[in-house]
């Protein structure tokens, strides 16, 4: 029989899908509507209460930001019912809070699960990430090539034309330069304005989203999230902190960071069996968004756990007032 405090994955792995199905389904009348920060907070509201139904004696690792920043599911906070095993929590409530409010793919609800001291306490600055999907041997891309090389040893990799390769890339200034240089090669990129969690899980499954690799600097925190998720999906990924300044470095220094240059796989940035979670508010390529009929609100999410490599595919039809 297992002990209450031990880290029970298969147990718990239905209560975190409630979790996440909580928090997308709380902020389904803001879609479209335009208001960010109402769309958040709902999905925050309705994802901390339920986290605190859990069996757990919970650790918020990656969250809404420093405790000064945020009211609720701040880093450091403790969720759960104070029994159970000790895990450390890294979530969004939902990724891509413009995406909701403007009613454009791909907003999720996410959070991932694991033994405490199993994630990274990643910073909030940006991580320089690279991922690419499951199947290819260790290094067969690397942080240290240009983007050109990346694109040129996968698609040697695949046994394919560059052209055949899509690249996921956050569209943001700071990255035009990398996308010249990608589409140089003749291989594709797919844009998107926000969401690299779902941007990197992409990559876990190309032959359902068309997305081959996924490069470019984002989040470190989403960096932790997306890791867990390829952790559980299979893939490889890369990710190195950058930091613009000294406030920066701090930030780092105090989540007990000390090598600024490190190159973290996703095994580092996820170091035990971990659950994820994650559930759709928009429509994406990834699992559709949340559907209102009268009487009823239904969304899909999907499940999946490191141990066993399993991904459950769910959907949830609750009768709403």
């Amino acid at each position: 029989m297992a002990l209450a405090s031990e880290f029970h994955d298969r147990m718990l792995s239905l209560g975190l899908a409630r979790v996440s199905e909580a928090a997308a389904i709380a902020c389904a009348d803001l879609i479209g509507r335009g208001d960010e920060k109402a769309a958040d907070q709902a999905a925050v509201d309705a994802m901390r209460t339920q986290l605190n139904k859990l069996d757990i004696q919970g650790v918020v690792v990656i969250g809404e930001g420093e405790r000064d920043e945020a009211p609720m599911l701040y880093i450091g906070e403790e969720v759960g019912n104070g029994t159970g095993p000790n895990v450390d929590i890294a979530l969004d409530p939902l990724e891509g809070t413009t995406l909701t409010a403007k009613d454009m793919p791909n907003a999720l609800a996410v959070i991932a699960m694991g033994p405490r001291n199993s994630m990274l306490h990643a910073p909030d600055v940006y991580m320089d990430k690279l991922a690419i999907g499951p199947g290819f041997r260790t290094g067969v891309v690397t942080l240290d090539m240009s983007p050109a090389e990346r694109v040129s040893a996968l698609a040697s990799a695949k046994g394919c034309s560059v052209k055949d390769i899509t690249v996921c890339v956050l569209e943001r200034p700071r990255h035009e330069d990398m996308i010249e240089e990608i589409r140089s090669t003749g291989a594709a990129i797919r844009l998107i304005t926000d969401g690299d969690v779902a941007g990197v899980m992409h990559c876990a499954e190309p032959g359902k989203t068309g997305i081959d690799m996924y490069m470019g600097s984002g989040g470190a925190p989403e960096g932790v999230l997306a890791a867990a998720a390829l952790k559980c999906m299979g893939g490889q990924m890369f990710g190195k902190l950058l930091f613009r300044n000294d406030d920066e470095r701090g930030r780092a220094k105090k989540a007990g960071i000390t090598n600024f240059d490190r190159v973290y796989t996703r095994d580092d940035l996820v170091t035990g069996d971990v659950i994820f979670a994650a559930t759709g508010v928009t429509d994406g390529s990834l699992v559709p968004g949340i559907k209102r009929e009268p009487g009823f609100v239904t969304c899909e999410t999907i499940l999946m756990r490191s141990k066993t490599g399993s991904v459950r595919r769910m959907t949830y039809r609750n009768p709403v007032s």
